[in-house]
């Protein structure tokens, strides 16, 4: 697929087939994604697998952050158990952790890195028939998930990348065209 059409024709991914994703796979991917323009070279990104059993404890996490959000015990226990449902039935979580640099243009220009890596990943994938959601839930800063992941003081998940095979892809959502968002400025 040629790049324009790989770009427009990606999608975010919400419901997956449940088979795996080769590890071998992501960090193929990884591996080229990193290759982003990244100013003073400070790489500051980490990543964690999550696959097979180990998505029950992001399970877990997930089930009692949502359980704690609800005052009717019945309505927490639905709730729990849909998130509970919700994150097993992703067959791969990659989370992409950054150190946070203490200098604030630094880390915004780290978190632009991290973030085109990100899409980068994401496209790659999605050369090769995976998709993915790129999430950035509330749930990323609670101290139990932030746990679950082995992030500590200083740094920052980025994003929780759901990663499977498409069992739907949804349609494509319609872009403003360049031309009502473009201002060109051609004098002096």
């Amino acid at each position: 697929m040629e790049l324009t059409q790989l770009i427009q024709a990606r999608r975010s991914i919400h419901q997956f087939e449940d088979r795996p994703v080769d590890l071998e796979l992501v960090k193929n991917w990884l591996n080229t994604a990193l290759w982003v323009p990244n100013h003073k070279m400070t790489q500051p990104w980490r990543f964690v697998v999550v696959q097979g059993e180990g998505r029950r404890k992001l399970a877990d996490v997930a089930r009692a952050g949502a359980e704690k959000r609800e005052r009717d015990p019945q309505k927490s226990k639905e709730l729990g158990q849909r998130f509970y449902d919700r994150f097993l039935a992703v067959p791969l979580f990659v989370a992409v952790v950054m150190k946070e640099d203490p200098n604030p243009a630094v880390r915004e220009e780290d978190y632009a890195s991290t973030s085109c890596l990100i899409h980068n990943f994401s496209l790659l994938a999605w050369e090769q028939g995976v998709g993915m959601v790129w999430e950035t839930y509330p749930l990323l800063h609670a101290p139990e998930f932030r746990a679950a992941f082995g992030v500590g003081p200083g740094e920052r998940i980025v994003g929780s990348l759901h990663v499977g095979y498409p069992a739907k892809v949804p349609d494509a959502k319609p872009r403003i065209p360049v031309e009502q968002l473009l201002t060109v400025i051609d004098e002096a």
